[in-house]
């Protein structure tokens, strides 16, 4: 699991998502994940297939991979 504390209370995971080629697949998914409760930031990279999310707590991986499945792409996993 790759998910550590920047800030007291904060939490940064890394997914790994495929499907991602442009600047528009980084913003559709990014977009998606905003929406989750609790997130505070999302930098997707399509050329490497990472999204890196910030958030209040941990995150349900079924309600990031509905939001990365809403967006049109897949979720792989924690990077």
């Amino acid at each position: 699991m790759t998910a550590h504390t920047d800030t007291p209370g904060s939490v940064t995971t890394v997914y790994k998502v495929s499907g991602m080629s442009c600047g528009h697949c980084e913003g559709a998914v990014s977009g998606e994940l905003s929406e989750l409760s609790g997130v505070t930031s999302v930098q997707a990279v399509a050329s490497t297939g990472e999204v890196t999310v910030v958030s209040a707590g941990t995150l349900d991986e079924e309600a990031v991979r509905a939001a990365v499945d809403e967006a049109g792409f897949e979720l792989v996993g924690q990077a």
